[in-house]
């Protein structure tokens, strides 16, 4: 199931004007130069944000994500003609084989179940060409992070293409580790509309990402912290074995 945020037109069309602090993809992109990547596959590639920045670099980019509305904004953006984009998941790619897979914006919470991980896990190194890198982000459970998922911490006001003005903010729903629910608001002024999404992530245990990514046949090089949020996160540097 595709959260609203992801798969609902109106929603899409304004999430990178509400989430415009993107910082991490730099990372992610001194990551493929870092490693010599020439062909990228970037799993829950959203609204194309990171696919396009690399395209424009000249890297060759494959971009999957479930959810149609995101494409279809990712497709609107400069760029996005150099990008193979596909709709699905992981678990659904054609015949690849890439230097490096990435998922940014801690999309490996998004799979609940040890099944649906661990299928993901596969896909990607399916995708991968013998002795490629997969690199990917999670919370840092300790770190508590949804304790800042609420309207205080997060309500804004702003004006968004085309002139209009959305209120946003979200609301805790519920904390039953591993699991935490969450729901965006969305108020648009130019009619009233209210829009909602709901999410429920997985904060897995260092430990746990670790055993689960030997047992899908990587190798993990290294686990570093995201540069841009110190401490809050594990940023897992594997190989294909």
């Amino acid at each position: 199931m595709v959260d609203a945020l992801f798969g609902v037109r109106r929603l899409a069309a304004i999430y990178d004007e509400l989430d415009a602090d993107r910082g991490d993809l730099e990372h992610y992109v001194a990551m493929v130069e870092e490693f010599g990547a020439r062909r990228v596959l970037d799993v829950g590639c959203g609204t194309g944000e990171l696919a396009t920045w690399l395209a424009r670099l000249g890297v060759e980019v494959v971009g999957v994500d479930p959810a149609e509305a995101s494409l279809e904004v990712a497709k609107g953006k400069e760029f996005a003609d150099r990008v193979r984009w596909i709709h699905g998941d992981a678990t659904t790619l054609p015949p690849l084989e890439v230097d490096l897979a990435v998922m940014t914006g801690n999309v490996a919470q998004v799979f609940l179940t040890d099944e649906e991980w661990a299928a993901t896990l596969t896909g990607v190194r399916q995708a991968l060409k013998p002795g490629g890198r997969f690199v990917f982000e999670t919370r840092d459970p300790a770190r508590r992070a949804w304790e800042e998922w609420t309207r205080e911490h997060t309500h804004q006001v702003k004006r968004v293409a085309g002139g209009d003005t959305v209120e946003s903010w979200s609301d805790l729903l519920a904390v039953e580790l591993p699991f935490v629910s969450f729901r965006g608001t969305y108020v648009f002024a130019s009619d009233g509309a209210v829009l909602t999404s709901d999410s429920t992530l997985r904060f897995r245990e260092r430990n746990e990402v670790e055993e689960s990514l030997t047992a899908a046949g990587f190798t993990v090089d290294d686990v570093r912290e995201a540069p841009d949020r110190p401490g809050k996160e594990f940023v897992f540097v594997t190989m294909r074995r």
